[in-house]
């Protein structure tokens, strides 16, 4: 932050910053009022997967986990054998970010990257990739899984058809669909569409149900739609320390998230944010977009004269490579940062 500057920085660098919204502070203090049952035999925990059978409009199992790392990485395992193979962009959060937790807890198996427009996987990639598999041949791994990110995790959304069309070759290959839905709400509130119609109705087996980066304190889901996955996942959680004993804490915040569409309305407003800042941002000179803005995630080309510049007046993001920065709106951000970041940007420009 510059010498002259006597106000906070200006935090952009991720919605994992984000504050926990009063609602569900307020759910986990009601839980906190009374003993209960450990390890998910209490009533809050009960009702979890019912709420979210009649969210998602079909039988489903709720398991809450700790983070978005344990939701996949188990996830996947329950769906791919130890010399088995899961496909996904070659930008995926498993692929990039995860420390090989997908290796590990599926006892080996391999990550098949693909490219795709948009840091999405294409319909025809996974076609093509799907034909030049080499089945019982044992020194290849075999396929069983596709994830995709939604929204990815430059912020592009899949459109239903194409989760449709994927779900549709993974069927006839006979491999299972993962959603790594780390931002599932962002991606709802964009396309418009039902959580149903956004998964099992277009052939998503399960799904990674993100709650932390919308508004949770420490918890996310893992949604089973194939019910065959449930009964051997929650032994791998089991083993994984992800049996919560005060499981209460966690349902609450997952229903206290879902109830009177909390998750899409927070959702909405950051995405809000997000395509504001994009438009006011790229109306200067020289910088420009370097991905669609489709949810809560802006990714910029920067002269690094301007990059310098935000970096010293205490504007906090990320960075991937020299001229390209990443800003993450939150539900609980303000326009006032946003007036803030253009009016710095706006200087920094000017001085170029």
């Amino acid at each position: 932050m510059s010498a002259a500057s006597n106000q906070p920085p200006i935090n952009f660098r991720s919605d994992n910053v984000a504050t926990v919204c009063p609602e569900i502070l307020h759910a986990l203090a009601a839980a906190n009022r009374d003993p209960a049952a450990s390890y998910g035999e209490d009533a809050q925990s009960a009702e979890l997967t019912r709420i979210y059978s009649e969210l998602f409009e079909t039988k489903v199992t709720v398991f809450p986990v700790s983070t978005g790392t344990a939701a996949n990485a188990l996830s996947l395992a329950s769906c791919v054998r130890s010399y088995g193979a899961v496909f996904c962009h070659e930008e995926a959060h498993i692929h990039t970010a995860e420390g090989a937790a997908t290796e590990m807890f599926t006892g080996g198996a391999k990550l098949l990257p693909l490219q795709g427009p948009q840091f999405r996987i294409s319909p025809d990639g996974l076609r093509a990739a799907l034909a030049r598999v080499e089945r019982g041949v044992r020194n290849r791994a075999q396929p069983d899984a596709v994830s995709i990110t939604q929204a990815s995790e430059h912020g592009t959304v899949y459109r239903l058809d194409e989760i449709a069309e994927i779900g549709a070759l993974a069927r006839h290959a006979g491999i299972k669909v993962h959603m790594d839905g780390a931002r599932f709400a962002n991606a709802l509130a964009t396309l418009g569409s039902s959580p149903a119609d956004m998964t099992w109705r277009r052939g998503v087996d399960i799904l990674s149900f993100g709650a932390t980066k919308n508004g949770a304190m420490n918890t996310e889901a893992i949604v089973v739609f194939d019910q065959s996955l449930a009964e051997p996942l929650s032994y791998r959680l089991r083993r994984a320390g992800q049996t919560w004993s005060k499981m209460r804490f966690a349902a609450v915040q997952l229903t206290a998230y879902v109830a009177d569409d909390l998750y899409l309305r927070m959702a909405a407003r950051s995405n809000a944010l997000a395509a504001r800042l994009a438009c006011e941002i790229t109306a200067l000179p020289s910088i420009e977009l370097a991905a669609p803005v489709e949810a809560n995630l802006v990714f910029l080309s920067v002269p690094p004269a301007v990059i310098a510049t935000l970096a010293a007046e205490g504007v906090l993001f990320g960075r991937r490579g020299e001229t390209v920065i990443r800003l993450v709106t939150r539900f609980d951000g303000s326009d006032e940062d946003i007036d803030r970041l253009i009016a710095i940007a706006r200087r920094a420009v000017g001085r170029m």
